[in-house]
């Protein structure tokens, strides 16, 4: 994902310094070239050797270091990186930045990066809500710097509020979406469903399916990743949903087609992947049912086939992707569908294969469209959602 490319970590003097070896052992897994600067107070916190063993690179702090691999270190180093994250972020270091302060290798090559740059403050939370911090940061984000909004919780003091900042997935969110993929849905509006819909019965009891929401998610992500504005429409799911997108959670197979329908006409790309609920109950009764000695039944009427629906009201240049899963047939059942519904892909996913299908990392789809059909192999979730984007990429520009 980040191979070849190059990723600065800037790390400031705070005790929050203990994260950064993991993110860099991080993006050193997903094959990125880990350059780590450090101020004198960052060595005060961690050993320059844990990252240079970490990262295979040399630990730069000191400007004027006669043992440089460079003829001008900063800029050099400058020249090479495609993302700058500082992180921690101290008020000390902020502020130096914002006022165009270069007085150490941190920050002179942070002054020369023309790369995209991540701050990620880390302080006491009366230091973050000082407003001087404040007018710094809103500078910063000005001058295009992406700022990443503390968490909060217990602080290093003991105080309990906002400052700290985030764990590392957060922070390796940040540089993936920065850099790890080509920015081809640019421009584009994308929705996504994901999860399950519940129909209530009573306030105790509902009816609903295994779907995890993990297909869903694994698209909404890639699309975000790929630079598309994504909505994701949301049903019960066991995962989080993805960061940086719109996310509508919804409970019900109606919440869901009214979420979709009202921000269908607006988007490039819809792709449904969440398992809604075909059927609910006629009545949901407003107390617990009792039990009792004898049967009892639950009269259901039809949910709105929400993808039916988009295919009848799919405008000019729309591109509309649905899921099928079955037990039988799936290939004619899911040839049917794509005529039926006027989608232009159907990701056909058989329950009966293993490793496929609800609740597990895996999936064994094949893709079909008017012009055929394509059989991936076993893959991860992500990969296939990334390979359920290329081809709707490649329809769009065909329609052109």
């Amino acid at each position: 994902m980040l191979k070849g490319k190059t990723v600065v970590l800037a790390v400031s003097g705070s005790i929050a310094a203990y994260k950064i070896p993991n993110l860099a052992r991080m993006l050193k897994k997903e094959g990125a070239n880990v350059q780590v600067l450090m101020t004198q107070n960052a060595a005060q916190f961690i050993n320059p050797i844990t990252f240079e063993s970490l990262t295979g690179n040399k630990c730069l702090i000191d400007t004027f270091d006669r043992n440089f691999q460079y003829s001008v270190e900063h800029v050099a180093l400058a020249k090479q990186a495609d993302v700058v994250m500082i992180a921690p972020a101290s008020a000390n270091v902020i502020g130096k930045i914002a006022c165009g302060i270069a007085d150490d290798m941190l920050t002179t090559t942070v002054m020369a990066c023309p790369c995209p740059k991540i701050i990620a403050p880390a302080m006491n939370h009366n230091m973050y809500h000082n407003s001087i911090v404040g007018e710094n940061l809103q500078k910063l984000a000005r001058h295009g710097y992406i700022i990443i909004p503390p968490d909060s919780g217990m602080l290093a003091n003991g105080d309990s509020g906002d400052g700290r900042m985030p764990e590392e997935k957060v922070l390796m969110e940040y540089i993936v979406r920065q850099i790890g993929f080509p920015k081809d849905l640019a421009g584009k509006k994308v929705l996504v469903t994901a999860g399950a819909t519940r129909e209530a019965i009573d306030p105790v009891r509902f009816i609903t399916n295994h779907s995890s929401g993990r297909m869903g998610c694994a698209v909404a992500r890639a699309a975000m990743l790929r630079g598309a504005d994504v909505t994701l429409v949301c049903g019960h799911m066991d995962v989080d949903p993805p960061m940086f997108v719109k996310t509508v959670p919804v409970v019900s197979a109606a919440e869901m087609a009214d979420a979709v329908l009202s921000a269908a006409d607006e988007q490039d790309i819809i792709i449904k992947a969440a398992a809604v609920s075909d059927y609910t109950p006629v009545t949901t009764s407003a107390s617990k049912i009792k039990k009792s000695d004898s049967d009892m039944s639950v009269p259901l009427k039809r949910t709105t086939d929400i993808l039916k629906t988009l295919g009848e009201k799919k405008r000019p240049g729309q591109l509309i992707c649905g899921f099928s899963m079955e037990t039988d047939d799936l290939l004619a059942n899911s040839r049917r569908k794509l005529t039926a519904k006027n989608c232009d892909m159907i990701c056909a996913n058989s329950l009966t294969a293993e490793d496929s299908g609800f609740g597990v990392q895996t999936n064994i789809l094949t893709l079909i469209t008017s012009g055929g059909e394509e059989n991936l192999s076993k893959m991860t979730k992500e990969e296939a959602a990334h390979i359920i984007l290329d081809r709707l990429i490649e329809m769009s520009e065909t329609t052109l």
